[in-house]
């Protein structure tokens, strides 16, 4: 067996934010608590530093080259997942400063362990065989199991954590027995030759690789949170510190999203019929009861929670339309990537009108907000609108670009069905809005004006310019998603 060198020049990201993780944890031990501001402004020059190594990769590997025995590839796909796992984090964890601070969660720790789950998504955008996909998945998850349990003194958070941790463990279980049948089926565990010797594989192999298959499938859509394995995802949403859902809730979906192209559309073309059949029951589903049970909710986390399970029936629609679509993966990509932008803005909403000791994610918290806040409450309907779909917000072109990709896959029946529950969407989105601007507040408040600060005033306001941005002028985000996976 010969050995080749690596070519560790483009795992640069990667090796850079390890180095700074172990720099911030040991700097984090030796400041004072006074100078914890320290850990993290090192933290966000990690994130940023770390972006313009990505983005400068852009144009210095125009095709993809795989290196590391075949355990890592870069290209456009890879590249452009990390620069939006990147910007993502870098506003999640200003989201998370003030919230973290105010209730005496450990600073240094929370922002160390957010660098590492970074990292285990990065791993997971370039992973190019089961071994490095399974290694990514683990280290984000590991992180965000610790990271939940953090506020000690809350019981709805330790038993978010035990929830998350026995189903997460449940998950990578699946997956990995799926991965073993796979493994035993075709000799391999890197995606190109899987891909390879699966399109030659016997009637016995094809067997085998489909009950592969399927264990892998559940092992993801665990990770996703999508009907029927959504059940650890609104008590964990609604258990979690707010800091910890938003993160949660925004860039790991994007890496998901990139774990699951590899092996669907690169190591598994073979099998697409069977994983689109399996991915069309899966998204009717997690559409249908996403949006169904989003309406019953008194608690705005909860609801969300619910929301994200539709919002992924959506995204798995241009998925399934992909084989048959010129549009449809680079549909999944801009939708999944939009959802988390939108996503983290509500939450990181939410993260700042909670006060110590208090969590404003009621429902009735939000009656009345405009009169107490009304930028906050006019950034919250912008971010309502596209989660609901309505112009002229980037939810608008997501679900537009779904749509029409499955019209071209000559899905109109899924396409019919998705509109629908689009609809019964829309109004659990709109009642928050009518909560805001068309209710009183509450009488006898101790706070009848909201404050916030100057900090993340900006933070939110420039979340929500993307939203707009992005609906304004879609066409660079969705060129760049068709680009990435052509």
């Amino acid at each position: 067996m010969n050995f080749t060198m690596p070519i560790f020049s483009v795992a640069l990201p990667e090796i850079f934010m390890l180095c700074m993780a172990m720099l911030a944890l040991l700097t984090d031990v030796f400041l004072p608590a006074r100078a914890r501001l320290v850990t993290y402004i090192l933290v966000q020059f990690t994130v940023v530093l770390t972006f313009f190594f990505v983005v400068s990769q852009y144009s210095e590997y125009p095709s993809p080259i795989i290196t590391f025995g075949g355990s890592y590839i870069i290209d456009k796909l890879a590249i452009l997942l990390k620069m939006f796992i990147c910007l993502i984090s870098f506003f999640v964890f200003a989201y998370s400063r003030e919230y973290i601070s105010e209730r005496g969660i450990a600073f240094g720790e929370y922002y160390v362990l957010g660098l590492l789950a970074v990292l285990g998504m990065l791993i997971m955008s370039s992973a190019y065989s089961f071994l490095t996909i399974y290694l990514g998945l683990e280290l984000l998850s590991l992180a965000l199991y610790a990271m939940v349990a953090m506020q000690k003194d809350s019981a709805d958070a330790t038993e978010a954590a035990m929830k998350y941790f026995v189903m997460g463990a449940f998950a990578s279980g699946l997956l990995l027995y799926g991965i073993s049948m796979i493994y035993g089926a075709t000799g391999s565990i890197e995606i190109m030759q899987i891909a390879n010797i699966m399109t030659h594989s016997t009637p016995s192999q094809h067997m085998v690789e489909v009950f592969g298959l399927v264990f892998i499938l559940v092992g993801l859509m665990f990770k996703f949170g999508a009907v029927p394995f959504h059940m650890w995802v609104p008590d964990v949403y609604q258990g979690a510190p707010t800091s910890m859902t938003l993160f949660i809730a925004s860039a790991p979906k994007i890496a998901a999203f990139g774990i699951t192209m590899r092996i669907l559309m690169e190591a598994m073309p073979s099998l697409q019929v069977e994983w689109e059949h399996v991915l069309m029951v899966v998204a009717i589903l997690s559409m249908f009861f996403g949006n169904v049970l989003a309406i019953a909710q008194t608690n705005i986390k909860r609801m969300l929670a619910y929301s994200s399970i539709a919002h992924i029936g959506y995204m798995l629609l241009g998925i399934i339309a992909g084989p048959n679509s010129a549009e449809g993966y680079s549909a999944a990509m801009f939708y999944v990537v939009t959802y988390t932008i939108v996503a983290m803005g509500a939450f990181g909403i939410i993260s700042i009108l909670s006060r110590k000791g208090v969590e404003l994610d009621q429902l009735e918290d939000y009656r009345g907000m405009n009169a107490r806040n009304p930028w906050l409450a006019f950034m919250m309907l912008l971010l309502m609108f596209s989660m609901a779909g309505l112009p002229p917000t980037v939810g608008f072109f997501a679900k537009l670009g779904l749509l029409e990709a499955l019209v071209e896959a000559h899905l109109v029946w899924l396409a019919a069905f998705a509109l629908l529950f689009a609809i019964i969407g829309a109004y659990y989105y709109l009642r928050i809005v009518m909560l805001m601007y068309f209710e009183e507040p509450e009488k006898g408040l101790d706070e009848p004006r909201i404050y916030v600060s100057p900090n993340m005033l900006t933070v939110i306001t420039i979340n929500c310019i993307f939203v707009l941005v992005f609906g304004f002028f879609p066409s660079n985000l969705i060129d760049m998603c068709r680009i990435s996976l052509a």
